[in-house]
């Protein structure tokens, strides 16, 4: 017997306040009066290729992003439905190495709930490409975002940075070297500090948040420490091409954040925030110290932040006051 169809009421457009509630309930059906969505959004997920490279033996490697984009109907965030969301480009720390991309992935999803885009970038790690690779790529993601910020649901001018070890490092370098040389020598060799892609776009952000980034390479084993960062294997010699660092002073300056900012009343830099472990052991204390100080000697907007007894992103670095201090950072400035 063929079934009759069934009769379909056009759903009329009616505020949800009034739409009519259906009262039914089963028996044995409990009921959660009084529920009230919280102030979080939908989240969308994509992965992006923005860039490939062609390594040293001619083969293609292909950097890839992924970026979490908000999403509400709230009347509250209609502005950034048509104008795009504050950005945040978040690079992960790896030694330089070979990133877990999604290694704070939930600490992205929070702040996408809260109305932020988040794109974490994937570098060439040192073992394939030395520096100035990482920072050269961030870049370029960084460019590739503006210039496709429209699909992406990004305001282009409201970007900041963040990174953890070797991502802050390389959110570092990438903002003190956005306006400056194009290039810099070390032993004789020109080092491009960029490429030509999107050249177009800006990678200057509008604030910087830094995790405990290593800042002068040629100073890291002269406090304690429970890894080497001198010989030609270390991260540090790696990332400068296998080189041992204490001998390749010139190579540990180009890498080192520290030799790039500018002097006092040369230019004025966005504002970072600083935080690192007091009991770090990878990357020392001191090492923030140093870009502290220097940053302050040149005048300009930093924010330093202790935590005396966490190590190397642990022992404090996921507790929720710490995450409330880089959210509250970047709202100051991106919103």
């Amino acid at each position: 017997m063929t079934p009759k169809p069934t009769l379909v009421t056009p759903t009329p457009d009616i505020p949800l306040p009034e739409f009519p509630r259906n009262e039914e309930l089963p028996e044995g059906c409990l009921l959660l009066e009084g529920t009230v969505d919280d102030d979080r959004m939908q989240v969308e997920c994509r992965e992006l290729t923005y860039v490939t490279r062609t390594l040293a033996d001619g083969s293609p490697c292909s950097r890839k992003l992924y970026v979490l984009i908000p999403s509400s109907k709230d009347p509250i965030y209609a502005r950034y439905e048509t104008d795009g969301y504050p950005c945040i480009v978040f690079c992960q720390g790896s030694a330089w190495r070979r990133q877990n991309l999604y290694g704070h992935f939930t600490d992205h999803v929070r702040l996408a709930e809260r109305g932020f885009v988040v794109a974490c970038v994937q570098y060439r790690e040192s073992d394939l490409a030395p520096f100035p690779a990482q920072m050269q790529d961030f870049k370029t993601a960084v460019r590739y975002l503006r210039a496709h910020a429209p699909e992406l649901h990004i305001d282009p001018e409201r970007l900041g940075f963040w990174g953890d070890s070797s991502g802050g490092h390389t959110v570092l370098m990438a903002t003190l070297t956005a306006e400056g040389p194009a290039t810099v020598q070390a032993e004789g060799e020109t080092v491009a500090l960029d490429t030509p892609d999107y050249q177009e776009h800006s990678c200057l952000p509008r604030c910087v948040v830094d995790w405990y980034g290593p800042t002068d390479l040629g100073r890291m084993n002269l406090v304690p420490s429970a890894q080497d960062h001198v010989g030609p294997g270390s991260p540090e010699g790696s990332l400068i091409g296998r080189r041992n660092v204490l001998e390749h002073p010139e190579w540990a300056e180009a890498a080192s954040p520290v030799c790039y900012v500018p002097d006092a009343c040369d230019c004025t830099l966005p504002p970072i925030l600083i935080m690192h472990g007091g009991r770090d052991q990878l990357v020392n204390f001191d090492q923030s110290c140093r870009l502290y100080e220097r940053l302050r000697e040149a005048g300009q907007d930093v924010t330093f932040y202790k935590l005396p007894d966490a190590n190397h992103g642990s022992n404090g670095f996921r507790c929720q006051e710490a995450l409330d201090l880089v959210e509250g950072f970047l709202r100051a400035h991106l919103l």
